[in-house]
């Protein structure tokens, strides 16, 4: 039985195995789990929507479902709520899970409507993450994200002091973060930000800046603590040093 199960768990994650010390009920449980979601999933064609293999936890939400488009073996955790009022709406790739009470809301207003939210394959986001949308958000193939992930690609304008800092709008640029990143738990991504392809940001961060690709990167605000290919670390650490390279 464990074998079937694993093949089928196969289809969406090639690599995975049951750890040879998994217990007999705990497996009949996440069989249990695993069943009720998908037959969760079902509800989507209500929504004229083909699940592709889709499970759901319970109390999972969609608003503006006309511009949700999602791949394969989607997972969507408790309570999970997604959002589409916007000018693209939400795009999600295959194999993308998303943990409890996590929300994907693009925009909150009708009268400034917000860009986009697009996901890559393969990604995986912790749970109660808040990924808005109004400027634009991609995340990139492959990312590992832990808990509490929060991105703001939207910023309040505030240099009028005659006005309350709600009433002067907000400016919006766009967030983008790379593939094959991972991402520590309760990291804040501002507005603006590029993050590159294969960068690490560790747990708590509030990232402020761009950084290039193959960062790893920390702190309150985020600050380079050095770079995964180390030649090329070594040449920026001479450089800052005033060495010859």
């Amino acid at each position: 039985m464990k074998k079937v199960i694993e093949k089928i768990v196969q289809l969406r994650n090639p690599v995975f195995r049951f750890d040879s010390n998994l217990n007999d009920m705990a497996l009949i449980q996440f069989v249990w789990i695993q069943f009720w979601s998908f037959f969760r999933g079902l509800k989507l064609l209500l929504l004229f929507k083909n699940p592709k293999g889709a499970v759901l936890g319970p109390g999972v939400r969609f608003f503006n479902s006309s511009k949700i488009h999602f791949g394969k073996f989607m997972k969507l955790g408790k309570d999970v709520h997604l959002s589409a009022l916007g000018k693209v709406g939400i795009h999600i790739g295959n194999n993308v899970s998303l943990g409890d009470y996590s929300r994907i809301i693009v925009s909150t207003s009708f009268n400034h409507l917000g860009e986009y939210i697009k996901i890559g394959n393969n990604v995986g986001i912790g749970e109660y993450a808040y990924l808005g949308g109004g400027g634009g958000l991609e995340i990139g193939d492959d990312c590992i994200v832990g808990q509490y992930l929060s991105c703001h690609p939207e910023n309040h304008n505030h240099s009028d002091l005659s006005k309350a800092i709600r009433h002067q709008g907000v400016t919006r640029k766009g967030i983008k973060i790379g593939s094959n990143c991972w991402i520590g738990s309760k990291v804040t991504v501002l507005d603006g930000i590029e993050i590159g392809s294969g960068s690490i940001i560790a747990a708590g961060a509030v990232v402020n800046k761009s950084f290039p690709k193959n960062s790893i990167i920390g702190g309150v605000p985020a600050k380079l603590l050095k770079l995964r290919d180390e030649q090329k670390q070594n040449h920026i650490s001479k450089h800052l040093c005033g060495e010859p390279v």
